[in-house]
């Protein structure tokens, strides 16, 4: 009983010197500074477009997280099925939009089941910055966005998703379509139609050495109502560290939720891997755990370090993504698991 008596009182001894111990000794080391050339790397061809409308400001030295936000806002106002309010709707026939944003502070804002606003990573960034919150939805995300300035939009439905929606009301089957992103921008040939991409995301790393990124979609189309997936959700769809890079998704946001991807591919970095290992080591770890249900899917991964490498890896073939070191933004093929 003695021997109990001191182990407690010397544990309780422990941690009231933990409670008063200088907030500092537990701080982050120093985020390491990689100054030098910009960079910034994107999902899909879409990227070819938002790369450019991200370099005008990362080429004259702006600042990474600036870069990241007009990027994806070039895509947004493309409008096309799966990004911003051209995109397809859910089972209700109503678009809703997700994205979230994220500095090299591990500062970080989000909105999910945005309706009606043009540029739901407008809202995120504001979110970030102005409120004490990281994630806002719905109704709340809305009357936030109005606040701040941004104009309701009519609540009507493109040519294409109204087409779409209309084919699909006649089974209200839902079965994604892989690769559905491509737009036939593809380096080793067309698929899909002009206007055909899904979530974007992107990472930026400046000539300052500030490392930020940013995601944006309008989700699974015909999804259920409320449904949420890995797009606005830091960790999953996104996740900044400064001390090591950053990491972004694309595909079926429920098996990215599964292993808190972002997250994991930054950790994996952390401890040693490249951009491109971390990216398949996480893909691996999907098709894992789907079995024989992966071929059925696509996910995919993009990655950026503090040394300015980058990385990306897919489930299946068809992912392309886009890196820019130059005004010239680059389309690529991604390495893939599945054969």
């Amino acid at each position: 009983m003695s021997s109990r008596r001191k182990f407690l009182q010397s544990s309780a001894a422990g941690l009231a010197g933990l409670a008063t111990a200088p907030l500092a000794a537990a701080a982050l080391p120093p985020a390491p500074l990689a100054a030098g050339k910009p960079i910034v790397i994107s999902t899909w061809d879409a990227g070819v477009n938002a790369n450019k409308g991200a370099w005008r400001i990362l080429g004259p030295g702006g600042y990474a997280l600036d870069a990241v936000e007009a990027g994806v806002m070039v895509t947004e106002s493309e409008q096309g099925c799966c990004v911003g309010l051209g995109g397809n709707p859910d089972r209700d026939g109503i678009v809703t939009l997700d994205a979230c944003i994220m500095d090299e502070k591990f500062n970080c804002g989000g909105v999910a089941g945005l309706e009606r606003i043009k540029h739901p990573i407008g809202v995120a960034r504001r979110v970030m910055e102005r409120t004490p919150h990281v994630l806002l939805v719905g109704e709340g995300a809305q009357q936030f966005a109005v606040a701040q300035g941004f104009p309701l939009e009519p609540q009507k439905l493109s040519a294409d998703a109204e087409k779409a929606y209309a084919q699909w009301l006649k089974t209200s089957q839902y079965k994604p379509v892989v690769n559905i992103e491509n737009s036939g921008r593809k380096p080793t040939g067309p698929v899909g139609g002009p206007q055909n991409h899904d979530t974007i995301a992107m990472l930026a790393l400046d000539a300052q050495g500030r490392i930020c990124g940013s995601c944006t979609t309008s989700g699974m189309a015909f999804k259920m109502r409320g449904r949420v997936g890995d797009s606005p959700l830091i960790g999953s769809g996104l996740f900044v560290d400064p001390a090591v890079g950053a990491a972004a998704a694309t595909g079926q946001g429920e098996d990215v939720v599964r292993i808190a991807g972002a997250h994991l591919i930054v950790e994996l970095m952390r401890q040693g891997r490249t951009p491109q290992a971390a990216c398949k080591e996480a893909i691996e770890r999907i098709a894992a755990i789907k079995g024989a249900k992966a071929k059925d899917i696509q996910v995919a991964f993009i990655a950026l370090n503090m040394k300015g490498q980058t990385g990306a890896y897919a489930l299946q073939t068809g992912f392309n993504f886009t890196v820019s070191t130059t005004d010239t933004p680059v389309l690529r093929d991604s390495e893939f698991l599945l054969k």
